[in-house]
């Protein structure tokens, strides 16, 4: 099996673990945002960024999983997996992501 799947497997991807460890701390999408921009000191993230993550439609860059680690009290390290994780599932898969499809405009 190529790493990129195995990664893939045994990983969830980052839209799947942001809303997990979101809804585990029982805090909405704009709250997470709320509490990045505090925590950051920087207002550029907002709720529907947050969805966007989410739902696979973007993948937050290392200056956001920083913060994320703090807000979510997760390691970097796991967020770093998730993200990579994420990405191969896109390479592999490729756009759209199909297990996302079904909540796709167009799908």
């Amino acid at each position: 099996m190529p790493v990129h799947t195995r990664i893939a497997t045994t990983t969830p991807p980052l839209w799947r673990l942001i809303p997990q460890l979101r809804e585990q701390l029982g805090i909405s999408q704009v709250t997470l945002a709320r509490l990045l921009t505090e925590t950051s000191g920087n207002p550029a993230v907002t709720r529907a960024e947050i969805s966007r993550w989410e739902r696979g439609k973007r993948i937050p860059g290392p200056y956001w999983r920083a913060w994320l680690s703090q807000v979510l009290d997760v390691s970097q390290d796991r967020l770093e997996t998730a993200a990579r994780s994420a990405r191969n599932v896109r390479r592999s898969a490729g756009e759209p992501i199909p297990e996302l499809a079904p909540y796709r405009r167009d799908g």
